[in-house]
């Protein structure tokens, strides 16, 4: 699509900073979220302690990492215009489609780990150890780095005043591998995922083996479950955007600014009310930073400390 459209549809410069500022304030909360959890984790007693939430960690600094690419992006749209480099703008291209395949493919990530402990963990025990997740990571980290390249390799991405370093309609080619690389492989490979674990717990149901562990694949197709859930809130961001592209309606890209980041504040919220033990710890966290302290134990106290005082 080119300028001209792009241009028409942000004429109003107050208009598109007041949506780039909503925005940027969803993805500020989203970002105080994500290291909340994070934090939650990593001083949280052992039983956060997990595969499962190390996992959710890594997706929780995708998000971090999506939401501040945005907003610069936000910053150089509205505040540096006179910016005008193509070789800029493919590369704010590029961090911009590589933190949106960092945050789909985070949940591929998990997954996946659903499918060692699930499927796997009998006859490889070390896929279900951290090792191997770490190893996971790394190659979850490495393909997001690659994936986007077309970015700043082709010329398809250019300056366009008044819109985001985006690739424009009119390359169908690179706009088709935009939409399969970072949309359609990881969702389609979670689906296929979900229902290869659903079907193989299904066919065995009848048999002492899956009996004994009931329990264990009730809460894989839970955590499965919680993925899907989390993935289409977090995917649910771009369809106004996706619409844009086929009808330009003008709404329709100003509001696809806002539900980028809006949705990614959802999906933490929802991240934290679907994990169970992390909700847990967080709710011990505040009912514990709202204890009142009896008025004869924090007299003692009081004193205990002006003896300290006094011996210094």
């Amino acid at each position: 699509m080119n300028s001209t459209i792009y241009s028409s549809t942000v004429s109003n410069d107050k208009e598109l900073y007041i949506i780039c500022s909503l925005s940027a304030g969803f993805g500020l909360i989203s970002i105080i979220l994500s290291m909340t959890i994070v934090i939650i984790v990593k001083h949280a007693k052992r039983r956060l302690h997990t595969v499962r939430h190390l996992l959710t960690c890594n997706t929780c600094i995708a998000s971090m990492l999506y939401c501040i690419i945005q907003t610069i992006n936000y910053i150089f749209l509205i505040f540096l215009p006179s910016i005008t480099s193509d070789v800029a703008c493919r590369w704010r291209g590029y961090f911009a489609y590589m933190s949106i395949s960092a945050a789909t493919y985070s949940y591929l990530v998990q997954a996946v780990s659903r499918l060692f402990f699930s499927i796997f963990a009998r006859k490889y025990p070390w896929l279900t150890t951290f090792k191997a997740h770490y190893v996971l990571i790394f190659i979850h980290w490495l393909i997001v780095l690659i994936i986007p390249l077309p970015s700043v390799i082709t010329k398809d991405i250019y300056f366009r005043p008044g819109s985001l370093c985006w690739v424009p309609f009119k390359y169908l080619l690179h706009m088709g591998y935009t939409a399969v690389a970072y949309y359609v492989v990881p969702v389609v490979s979670i689906i296929i995922i979900y229902i290869y674990i659903y079907r193989k717990i299904r066919r065995t149901k009848q048999s002492a083996e899956t009996i004994l562990n009931t329990t264990n694949d009730k809460r894989d197709l839970e955590v499965l479950r919680n993925i899907v859930i989390l993935l289409c809130i977090y995917i649910v961001g771009g369809v106004p955007t996706l619409l844009f592209l086929f009808t330009n309606i003008n709404i329709l890209y100003l509001s696809g600014i806002v539900t980028f980041t809006f949705t990614v504040v959802v999906e933490k919220i929802c991240t934290i009310s679907l994990d169970r033990e992390l909700r847990q710890a967080l709710k011990s966290i505040i009912h514990s930073s709202n204890r009142v302290m009896p008025f004869e134990n924090s007299l003692s106290l009081t004193r205990e400390q002006n003896k300290t005082v006094r011996l210094q």
